[in-house]
Formats: structure tokens, C-alpha cells, sequence
């Protein structure tokens, strides 16, 4: 999402697995939006650009230069010209670069551009940890990490030219997993934000307990360096040591071996483990209280690997920078997007884009609903300072365990209205007991799994898991035995979804906890 300097706002909209094949709204990927009586809403809403009949996908980059917007659009950036007195463009746009890298578990292509036109893109990582088999069981990483070629990093472009080519000889710096956000200061500084990887404990249970699952590593503020190398694989920033240590792919021992680590360049903030940072935008205008001036602000998604504990991100929260360091901790700036339910699959809405307009004015998108709030300073009391929620520390306890997904409005533990399993049929071969371990099993109570991180506490799915509800199975009859074979074997290569599935789901499930597990997911969709 980006501003115009008349205060039009411009979106990009994306489609595809992350949103379950979603059918988008006619009339083009990309959203233009207009307030023409300033009443604070937008009156003209008018769409243009590629569409699916066009072979468009969308994408998530957006950015405005001299006049025109750019927009990724599948695997290119493209610049559309706005003529006079429109807020859409009437002719085709020019391609300015090429065959950036699809596919993987983060196809998407960030960007920002500097006032002298040079345009920085996100080139994300294919895989969680550059694994020999991504995402599964103690499978070390590759060495070297050929990905590194041509993901994991920023690449550098120039926005006043077109018909560029995505070349590795273009990386800017390395290192990277997965830089939604960006954010130039005064000076030019660059500042990036960073996704933390997935899975330390699920992978790697013998170096991690359960509770690290989801307290590490740290997501990141980075300060980007030209020839800058980052970590990523082989490092990640471990929140409670406040240093960058070695991952278990390449040599690491559960959060202590610093080793390679010494020489990349740490973070110059962190913020709790996967609450997931996507857009970023640098507060440069005024109307805001003075404390506001020169910081970010940046849009946590939210997490799903804090799962069993409480899930968390889902807001707005603003750093302070002074030069290129962070001026103190965070504060909380906004919340309450998720509404009851913060996880994936129950959560409202989901902060995503973040933008500040002409006026002072910051814009925040939501991804699953499609809303946009505009949030502005009418002023308070001046006899008394405005009281800030600071961010909880990147070092902080996981929490309690919860059922994730699950918990109903009034915040009571959901099988206090649920029934527990007593209405849930019992397989062949299985008993109640069985159906009711797997229930423990499945939130996360027994057994370090995550299930409902991924398919949701009411097996109702989300985007990173299958319905298992809906009886269409996609690996095996659905029968019993079916079932307990695709949880201890895993899913090494998911069919409509981005990320395997580790055998067990990354748990250490003894036989009979297995069974359990296959018998109450067997009884969700009966």
C-alpha cells in the first residue's frame, strides 16, 4: 500500500494458495481509492492492471516514483503512468524488471524506492531454513546454500529504466529470509524488516523444548549495508541471548554457538518471536505527537508457530530510531485488529500494509477481509502525557499452554461449552479414551505437537493446513489406518499448500499417541 501526494491511496491485492484460490474482484489486481469529500472514507474506489483473465496473480509490492506507480505483478515489477487529472492510469504499463524467482514458501516481491530512483527488492527465501528436505525432521541444511544465488536477499534496480532482468549480479546484500517491510530515513539510511525462521523445536526436538517453539528466534529491524551479509541460514537472532547464534541446520546447539555468526550483522532492533513484520512505513510528517517523528511503524501479521501457547502479534507497533540505531523499545500502537480469536484462522482481521499519507494521516491494511482503516490525531488533555503499551520483550515466556483457535468470545477455555469429545464418533480399532488423548494431543496439551497452529483448533483449517473436516483427503482413503500413516510419515510435498508438514508434525508422538491423534482426527470428520 502506498500515498500519493494528494492523499490517493493505492493497492495492491494478491491471490493464489495463500488464499485458498479465492476468487478476486473484477476489474484488475491493483486499487485505487479516493476521498473527494472528507468525510475520512473513500467515495471513489476504481481497480485496474492485470486480471486472471490477463494470466495475473497479483502481487504485494507497490511503490510511487515521479509521478507513477509501480506494482509487482507475478514474477515482474511494472510502472504505470497516471495521466493528468485521473487517479488510474488509461495505457499499458512498462516493464521495469523481469524473472524475479516464484515459488517456494515466499514468492512475494516487496519494494521501496529512493528519491534518486534506485528500487530495492525483497528476493525471499524458498525455504524456512535452505534444509536439505525444507521443513522436515532433523534434516540438515545444504552446504553451500545454492539458494543464496538467487533468493534470501535484496536486490537492487533502477526505477527510471525499463526491461531489466533479474540477475544475481544484482544482489544488494544476502543473508535475508524475508523482508516484507521497508523504510528510508532523512539520511537514506534503509531499514528492513526481517520473518525469524520456523521450527527450531518441530525439527529440531532434541535441541529445543516445546515452549522455544515459540519463543524463538526474534523477528528483526535490520539497517541495510551494501554487501551487507545478514545470517540467514545458517544464523538466526536469538531473543533472550540478544545475539545471533548458529541454527541446528548448520552446526548450532540449541541457542548457545555463535561460531560464523560473529561475522554477519545482527539486528539494530527485535520484537517477539513470529509475530511476523509485514509492511513498514516511516513517520515523516507531523500531525502526529512529536515522539512519533522519525521512527516506524510497522504492521505485525501475526504469528502461527507460537502455537500450543497464545498466539500473538496481530498489530501496529511503532519504533523509535535515532540515526541507525533504535531509540529504546517499542510501543504497541494499535490492536485489537484480531478481535477474540488471535490466531490465523479465527483472527478478524490481519494487519498487513502500512502507509502514511500527505497529511500525517497512517493507513493499515487488512488481508483478510480486505479493510482499510485510517487512523488520525484529534489531540488529548495537555496537561498530562499520553499513557503507551510498550512491546513485550523478545526474551519473554511463552505463556501458558491454550487452545489455540479455539477459545470462544467471553475468553473461557472452549471445552467448557464444547462437550469435550463425547459427541464425536469413535473409529474401528479405536476407543474413547483414545479420541479423547488425541483432542489433548491435537491443542498442544500432550505431546509438543502444534496441529492447531496449522489446521485449527476445530480441524476447520487455515492457510497453512487443510480442512479436516470436509472429508477430502488428499493423501490417503481417509480411513484409520490412512490417517496414522500421512501423520507419522509427514507430508514432504504439499499438493495445495506451501509448507510440508514434518513426520508427526515435527512432535516426538510415542505409538500409542500417534494412534490417538490419528483416531480424533479421524472423528473430526465424522
Amino acid at each position: 500500500m502506498v500515498v500519493g501526494p494528494k492523499g490517493v491511496v493505492y493497492v495492491n491485492t494478491w491471490s493464489g494458495a495463500y488464499y485458498g484460490h479465492d476468487v478476486p474482484h473484477a476489474g484488475g489486481f491493483l486499487v485505487a481509492l479516493e476521498d473527494t469529500t472528507g468525510a475520512g472514507k473513500a467515495n471513489v474506489i476504481e481497480r485496474f492492471g492485470e486480471t486472471v483473465e490477463t494470466g495475473g496473480a497479483g502481487g504485494t509490492g507497490i511503490g510511487m516514483y515521479k509521478g507513477s506507480v509501480y506494482a509487482e505483478i507475478n514474477d515482474r515489477i511494472v510502472r504505470y503512468a497516471l495521466p493528468a487529472g485521473s487517479i488510474v492510469p488509461r495505457d499499458a504499463p512498462e516493464t521495469i524488471v523481469s524473472g524475479l524467482p516464484l515459488g517456494g514458501d515466499h514468492p512475494m516481491h516487496p519494494f521501496i524506492i529512493d528519491a534518486g530512483g534506485t528500487m530495492y527488492v525483497d528476493v525471499a527465501s524458498a525455504t524456512n531454513a535452505c534444509q536439505l528436505q525444507n521443513r522436515q525432521l532433523r534434516s540438515p541444511g545444504a552446504k553451500p546454500c545454492i539458494e543464496l544465488v538467487t533468493r534470501g536477499g535484496i536486490w537492487r534496480y533502477d526505477a527510471n529504466n525499463t526491461n531489466q532482468t533479474f540477475s544475481p549480479a544484482a544482489r544488494y546484500a544476502t543473508g535475508i529470509r524475508n523482508a516484507e517491510g521497508f523504510a528510508i530515513d532523512s539520511a537514506g539510511r534503509l531499514f528492513v524488516t526481517q520473518h525469524g525462521r520456523d521450527q527450531l523445536h518441530a525439527n529440531w526436538p532434541d535441541l529445543y523444548k516445546p515452549s522455544e517453539e515459540a519463543t524463538q528466534p526474534a523477528e528483526e529491524l535490520l539497517l541495510l549495508k551494501p554487501g551487507g551479509d545478514y545470517g540467514w541460514p545458517e544464523c538466526y537472532y536469538n531473543g533472550v541471548a540478544q545475539k545471533l547464534v548458529l541454527a541446528p541446520e548448520y552446526g548450532g546447539d540449541g541457542g548457545k554457538r555463535v561460531g560464523v555468526c560473529a561475522n554477519k550483522i545482527a539486528p539494530v532492533a527485535a520484537f517477539p518471536a513470529h509475530w511476523a513484520p509485514n509492511g513498514m512505513a516511516r513517520y515523516d510528517q507531523k500531525q502526529f505527537p512529536t515522539r512519533y517523528r522519525n521512527g516506524v511503524f510497522i504492521a505485525f501479521h501475526g504469528s502461527w508457530d507460537r502455537a500450543p501457547y497464545p498466539q500473538g502479534g496481530y498489530n501496529i507497533v511503532f519504533q523509535p530510531l535515532l540515526g541507525d540505531q533504535a531509540a529504546g523499545n517499542c510501543e504497541i500502537f494499535a490492536d485489537g485488529f484480531a478481535g477474540a480469536i488471535k490466531t490465523p484462522a479465527g483472527a478478524a482481521h490481519r494487519p498487513s500494509g502500512v502507509a502514511v499519507g500527505p497529511d500525517g494521516s497512517l493507513f493499515v491494511s487488512d488481508d483478510i477481509r480486505g479493510r482499510i482503516y485510517r487512523i488520525v490525531y484529534k489531540g488529548g488533555p495537555k496537561d498530562r502525557a499520553a499513557g503507551t503499551t510498550p512491546c513485550p520483550s523478545p526474551a519473554a515466556p511463552a505463556g501458558e499452554v491454550v487452545e489455540s483457535l479455539a477459545n470462544p468470545p467471553e475468553g473461557t477455555n472452549a471445552n467448557a461449552g464444547a462437550g469435550g469429545t463425547e459427541n464425536l464418533h469413535v473409529p474401528e480399532g479405536a476407543t474413547r479414551a483414545m479420541v479423547a488423548l488425541g483432542d489433548r494431543i491435537y491443542h498442544g496439551q500432550v505431546g509438543g505437537a502444534a496441529c492447531a497452529g496449522c489446521h485449527g483448533a476445530r480441524g476447520t483449517g487455515s492457510v497453512l493446513g487443510p480442512d479436516l473436516t470436509a472429508k477430502k483427503w488428499l493423501w490417503s482413503d481417509g480411513s484409520y489406518a490412512g490417517i496414522s500413516k500421512t501423520i507419522r510419515e509427514g507430508v514432504m510435498h504439499p499438493k495445495q499448500y506451501r509448507s510440508p508438514m514434518p513426520p508427526m508434525g515435527g512432535a516426538q508422538l510415542a505409538p500409542d499417541q500417534l494412534s490417538a491423534l490419528a483416531a480424533y482426527v479421524w472423528a473430526l470428520s465424522h
